[in-house]
């Protein structure tokens, strides 16, 4: 989609934890990535030097904080604190994945809230901005005293299910437990789809874990959606309980695809038909199967530093419409 925008003074650095999206990003926004090294001494200690001026430039740091969430947590406080000895005019953190979003209040007695832990951290480090997708908790915005642009890729999904006719009375959109249930309910609205829920309950050691659905999806294709998916062992659970429902086939559609401890290797026994995933976080070789379908958040993120350098309202990037031109 053609750029009407003053480019001067916009720099964008791709960090080591999306370096692909990042050069995506810059590509969209058509300005090459910036020059920096990104090293660590032999300790592991790290270590930053930006290899060009940035004196009263716009700068975008693309960081996701996923695993090895601490390094890349700490590499971007370093490179903040490089940024303002340099002189930077702006200095705004695109983080597609917030890291440490699932502890976002206090369920427990003693517990942190390490979401408002790392809020505290960027602020104080002196960023200006934050450009996120899909926070877990949408309450973290409040954890900031700077703008927090809240992106969504629910548009970015919802137009790859239309273009394969996966919408209207033809599927049923399912949230895999009761706490995604309004993102589950957004990308049923945008698809004009029914909604189901899995009513995931967990005991412990008291006795077995329960899945049981809540909703009709005998005879129909199911897309089950969530934020993250982490083991996936909730998806592959709730797969079950729609197999054994009567369902059809069951997508996966998930925006930030975690992936720790061997869920690949779970998704593929499982009777799941596709899963569809945003690159928010690199895949690495062994989970980048053909059971995965990746889509890209550059062109929405691209728009996104476009409008907010030029004082344009990001409000079309919410919109199913918008999203599919910018696709194109």
């Amino acid at each position: 989609m053609a750029k009407h925008i003053n480019k001067t003074g916009v720099k964008i650095f791709a960090m080591n934890s999306n370096p692909k999206l990042a050069a995506e990003i810059a590509q969209e926004v058509g300005v090459e990535l910036s020059k920096a090294n990104i090293d660590k001494f032999s300790d592991g200690e790290i270590s930053v030097n930006i290899e060009e001026s940035i004196r009263g430039d716009d700068v975008y740091l693309i960081q996701s904080t996923n695993d090895p969430s601490n390094d890349h947590l700490m590499e971007l406080l370093i490179m903040i604190d490089a940024l303002i000895r340099a002189s930077a005019g702006s200095i705004n953190v695109v983080m597609p994945y917030y890291g440490y979003a699932r502890q976002d209040r206090k369920p427990r007695p003693r517990e942190a809230i390490t979401a408002k832990v790392v809020a505290n951290m960027l602020e104080h480090a002196g960023i200006d901005r934050l450009i996120t997708v899909d926070l877990h908790a949408p309450q973290i915005q409040g954890f900031f005293d700077i703008p927090v642009d809240h992106l969504s890729a629910t548009a970015l999904l919802a137009n790859h299910f239309a273009q394969k006719g996966l919408d209207g009375e033809n599927i049923v959109v399912v949230s895999p437990d009761h706490d995604g249930v309004k993102r589950a309910r957004e990308i049923a609205e945008q698809l004009d789809s029914p909604l189901a829920i899995i009513d995931k309950r967990l005991y412990e050691t008291t006795k077995p874990n329960t899945y049981d659905l809540v909703g009709e999806v005998e005879g129909k294709d199911c897309v089950l959606f969530d934020d993250i998916m982490d083991t996936a062992r909730t998806v592959t659970k709730a797969t079950q309980s729609l197999k054994k429902a009567g369902a059809k086939d069951v997508y996966v559609c998930i925006t930030h695809a975690v992936l720790s401890d061997n869920a690949m290797e779970r998704l593929m026994k499982s009777d799941v038909k596709e899963v569809i995933v945003t690159n928010t976080i690199n895949l690495s070789e062994e989970n980048n199967t053909e059971l995965i379908k990746l889509l890209s958040v550059a062109p929405i993120l691209g728009d996104a530093i476009n409008r907010i350098s030029s004082y344009q309202s990001i409000k079309p990037l919410f919109e199913k419409s918008y999203v599919k031109k910018l696709m194109r």
